[in-house]
């Protein structure tokens, strides 16, 4: 049984920790999978990346920083590509997106999924050619859907009637056939928090399967004969261990297919499953490698098309978090410690809730160490917090650091690749930390600092 993230994370017992949650033997040690991987302990204690030490970032960047293991990144890609060989692995720029990624993407042979005109401008405008480009959300403007017809974006997932219509209208005025995909909503309820739950059927995404909308949006599509079906597609959720949810999934979705077959004669070609692929954020996670992820996905599509008589679609999967995730910690410089009548030992760093909101708005787990030296110290059970005005500006609920952390060390959390500056805000007023590429011992800023200046040039009161 895999870990979720519903699940051990809310077996908090108070001051004493999740039950999950051990005293380490060596509070210096790293745990590798949680770490990108090419950092390491160097010979004085302190954290490097690809041979950098950390202390030097802090220095030339600043705290808190997004640090980037490059290679790391582009390995995750590669093996994503090598384990899918005949399928289309489309790199989900929601978890994070910028022109440097985009290029490290496309160099490695992977597609790129965006959900919104600005992630498709970054797309655009760092290279990636429109073919391999695929464009999904609930609510694309009349705007966003001209700009992928003109740019020529390789494929449209359809979220909506008004939408099918929307495209329709648009395509036939401009006399093109683009690619789409059906999303569908198959009703499987997904082991993950319910605010990255995306497959059941009180929710926005897709059209109903049990309802039949998702066979109606087929039949419309086939009949106008504007837009060119290639086929479905189904998302469950996100942070996801067990494969079961997507062997139900796929069982739906290609029943629907058959459907489909049967009603109109015609056999779609494609197929793609989403992506939701968990990572290890803390020890309690166990995340299957790309190539499990392949063998058990590849295993479920056979067996459910031979049941339906169904020829095996071209695949598709959706990995984001799974690639950028693990590849990528934030550094925080310490500003204050505290302790709360022996109940908590509060470690505020100078950063919090507006470079990571995942702890406060799903309950997420993460891991920290001491990043700047060693320590003799006994482990500390503490709580790693923001400098934010609000109760809930928690970055690390529980973590054992040495008993000698202070002011001005440095703080690293791992497994802050995915959705950390993608949904980072300017929550007091707080400039977002910039996001720093290592790659054999040098660094290179790959999206800067925010600066004081940035927040006043868009206050034109």
């Amino acid at each position: 049984m895999r870990a979720h993230e519903a699940g051990a994370l809310h077996g908090d017992i108070g001051h004493r920790g999740p039950a999950w949650l051990r005293p380490p033997a060596d509070v210096n040690a790293l745990v590798p999978q949680l770490w990108p991987r090419q950092v390491e302990r160097g010979a004085g204690g302190a954290l490097t990346v690809a041979g950098l030490d950390v202390r030097e970032l802090a220095a030339g960047y600043g705290t808190p920083a997004y640090v980037l293991d490059e290679d790391d990144l582009r390995s995750r890609a590669r093996e994503f590509r090598d384990a899918f060989p005949d399928v289309d692995v489309y790199y989900a720029g929601k978890a994070f997106l910028c022109r440097a990624v985009v290029r490290m993407i496309a160099e490695e042979g992977l597609h790129l999924d965006v959900c919104s005109g600005g992630e498709l401008a970054t797309a655009l405008s760092a290279g990636m050619p429109a073919e391999r480009i695929g464009f999904h959300g609930n609510n694309k403007s009349v705007a966003e859907l001209t700009r992928a017809l003109d740019a020529g974006v390789g494929r449209i997932i359809l979220d909506s009637f008004t939408e099918i219509d929307r495209l329709t209208a648009l395509a036939r005025e401009r006399g093109v056939r683009p690619g789409v995909l059906i999303r569908v909503t198959v009703g499987v309820e997904a082991h993950t928090h319910e605010f990255i739950a995306t497959a059941h059927e009180d929710q926005k995404f897709g059209f109903s399967l049990a309802g039949g909308a998702a066979a109606a949006a087929a039949f419309r599509v086939i009949d106008e004969g504007v837009l060119d079906l290639r086929g479905l597609h189904s998302h469950i959720g996100s942070q996801i261990f067990d494969t079961s949810g997507f062997e139900v999934s796929a069982r739906r979705v290609l029943a629907l297919q058959a459907q489909i077959r049967d009603a109109r004669g015609v056999e779609l070609p494609e197929l793609d499953l989403g992506g939701g692929f968990g990572i290890a954020y803390t020890t309690q996670d166990d995340p299957s490698t790309p190539a499990e992820l392949a063998k058990r996905l590849r295993k479920i599509v056979d067996s459910e098309c031979a049941a339906e008589n169904l020829a095996v679609p071209h695949l598709s999967i959706e990995p984001g978090r799974a690639i950028v995730g693990p590849a990528v910690f934030t550094l925080y410089t310490v500003g204050t410690v505290k302790d709360v009548d022996g109940l908590r030992t509060y470690v505020s760093v100078d950063g919090g809730m507006s470079d990571n909101i995942r702890t406060a708005l799903y309950d997420a787990s993460y891991s920290a160490t001491l990043a700047d030296r060693a320590s003799t110290a006994e482990p500390l059970l503490a709580r790693v917090v923001g400098k934010h005005c609000e109760s809930g500006d928690i970055v690390v609920k529980d973590e054992f650091l040495p008993a000698d952390v202070r002011p001005g060390d440095l703080v690293a959390v791992p497994g802050t690749g995915a959705y950390c500056r993608s949904m980072a805000s300017n929550y007091n007023h707080v400039p977002r930390p910039p996001v720093v590429a290592v790659r054999d011992g040098r660094a290179r800023l790959i999206v800067r600092r925010e600066t004081e200046e940035d927040l006043l040039a868009l206050d034109v009161g």
